[in-house]
């Protein structure tokens, strides 16, 4: 009776060596798939790092460096590395109607050559006002010029809410068929503004409008 029960101890023992031993493999196979899913994922994150240093040119303005996309560009001679003293880009954001995208384009300047619009508003538009009021996006004023003062035709539409106010100029379209066309600047990083064209319809958006831009544009160091 002894010798069958010695043979059976044995038996158990085995199998229970053999579920520890599939247990571990199952477990370092786990450890190893993790490490591969990981290890792609880093490389794939490299290759687009990769890919967006080799997309981008380095242009010199207001004394920042700014690393900019070639796609961003408005126009192909820009695309050199060096000192600039104007940068040109353009952009498609979703401010046309249903959100759908429409041109906005951008120019930087040094702060020395441009005023923001807000202290144009103040210093310049208020002076130009026609007695008039016009209803256009909700939660902006709109103001026509004098012609008088040379801006026949145009329009200033800003938050008269604010302290520090959202404000463009606009201008009536050329040809029946176009949408007027409107123009926003304002200050950035240290040394930089940015002057905003932009179809007036655009407006609508005008919440975000500043919001949408200054991310893009803190993206290449304009900030």
């Amino acid at each position: 009776m002894a010798g069958p029960a010695q043979v059976q101890r044995p038996a158990h023992g085995a199998i229970g060596f053999n579920l520890t031993a599939i247990a571990v493999l199952l477990a370092l196979g786990g450890i190893g798939v993790a490490y591969l899913i990981d290890a792609a994922g880093r490389g794939a994150r490299t290759q687009v790092h990769r890919l967006d240093t080799e997309t981008t040119l380095t242009r010199t303005l207001g004394g920042r460096d700014l690393e900019i996309p070639l796609s961003w560009f408005r126009y192909e001679e820009q695309r050199i590395e060096g000192f600039a003293k104007q940068i040109d880009l353009r952009f498609e954001l979703p401010f046309g109607v249903d959100a759908h995208d429409q041109p906005v384009d951008v120019t930087l300047l040094p702060r020395s050559r441009a005023r923001p619009s807000a202290a144009l508003l103040d210093g310049v538009y208020l002076h130009q006002f026609l007695p008039e009021q016009l209803d256009g996006p909700p939660g902006l004023v709109g103001k026509p010029l004098r012609p008088d003062g040379g801006y026949a035709g145009e329009v200033v539409w800003y938050d008269p809410l604010s302290a520090e106010p959202f404000v463009a100029k606009c201008s009536k379209p050329i040809a029946s068929a176009a949408t007027g066309q409107c123009l926003r600047t304002v200050y950035l990083g240290p040394g930089i503004a940015a002057v905003y064209a932009f179809p007036e319809s655009a407006l609508q958006h005008w919440r975000e409008f500043d919001a949408e831009l200054t991310a893009r544009l803190g993206e290449i160091g304009a900030l």
